[in-house]
This record gives structure tokens, sequence and C-alpha cells, in this order.
């Protein structure tokens, strides 16, 4: 049983329509890629272009994106490779550009968990008002419980198709993922915005 209180926390969050992420937010694809078996993702930072990548662990093997194009540089088809699970501080090793490091690894089957936050003040926030199903928020100086959706908070992607595993921010804070059982969905920003 819901409190008066809680109710309306939950109503308010059903209210709000899915919307694209504001601005200096960008999709890095024009729709979510498609990745079966998705298991996990975690981040990782080019060593000649210094830009984020994204690896992901999925029942077909190992792959790795360039945040800023969602271009594909790497692929490993071993299963054997391993699962996070199987290293105690839930890291699988890194290929292509990132061979020989270390990568940690969120999702919903290992556990872990993605920066929530950005230096300069964006926060995400994963809510369950119809669980299963996931909701996932992006605000910037806002209160998701207060203020009306679409000014300072906005809800950037729903669940209700797939699972959910992860979402997070780089720790650039240049890059926005969420990761659901079939799929990876980017946005992609230049610069950290401090405000003055």
């Amino acid at each position: 049983m819901l409190s008066d209180y809680q109710q309306r926390l939950r109503e308010h969050v059903l209210a709000a329509p899915v919307c694209q992420a504001p601005v200096p937010w960008k999709p890095v694809w024009d729709n979510r890629t498609p990745i079966g078996g998705l298991m996990g993702i975690g981040f990782a930072v080019h060593p000649e272009t210094r830009r984020d990548l994204v690896m992901v662990v999925s029942s077909g093997g190992h792959g790795l994106f360039d945040a800023v194009s969602g271009e594909k540089i790497a692929r490993d088809r071993d299963l054997d490779t391993g699962t996070p699970d199987a290293s105690p501080d839930l890291t699988c090793p890194g290929l292509g550009p990132i061979a020989g490091s270390r990568v940690h690894i969120a999702g919903s089957l290992f556990g872990g968990g993605l920066h929530s936050t950005t230096t300069d003040g964006w926060a995400l926030d994963v809510v369950s008002p119809e669980w299963p199903n996931h909701r996932v928020l992006l605000s910037a100086d806002g209160d998701i419980y207060k203020d009306p959706p679409g000014e300072r908070w906005w809800h950037i992607f729903h669940s209700n198709y797939s699972t959910f595993r992860a979402a997070g921010f780089s720790p650039s804070g240049l890059t926005l993922a969420v990761a659901t059982s079939s799929d990876l969905t980017l946005w992609a920003r230049p610069t950290l915005n401090f405000r003055t």
C-alpha cells in the first residue's frame, strides 16, 4: 500500500512523456543499436584519441564502440573470454585499442554500477513506478519529484519492451548510456559546461 505522498510521486513520474534528451546531449545513433543477449556495459578511454569507449558484454561475446561516432571498433566472439562475475572486481579484459587493460562492467546480471552524476551538474535516476519497466530520468539541477517534466528533468528512456541492464555516465561525463537485454542507446556531448 502506497502512502498519499508515494502515490503522488508515482503519478508525477508516470505522467512524464518520453522525450529527447536536451541540448547539449545528442543521440549517437538515429535509434538504439540492437545487441542480443546484452548482459552489461562499461566505459574505457581510447589511448590515442582520448574519446570515450563503451564495452558491451553479451551472450555473443564482447564488443567495443566509439561513444562519439557509434562505430564498432573491436569485437571478440570468443565466449571463453569470460563475464565480469568471474572476476572479484567485476571486470573483463579489454580488446582492440584497450587490450591489456581491464574494464569495469555494470549490469543487473552482475551488479556494479555506472556514474549517476557528472561534475557539471547532470544527474541520472532510474525509477520503476510500473515495475518491472524502468524509466531513465535525466536532470540538470532539477528536482524530478517536484519540478514539471521537460524543464529541468526529462524522461529520456522507457524500457517497457526489454529487460533493463544499466544506465549511467562515462567517467568523463561526456557520454550517457542505457543498456537493456536487447540493445544499447548512447548520447554524447562535446564538452562539460560548468554554470557560473
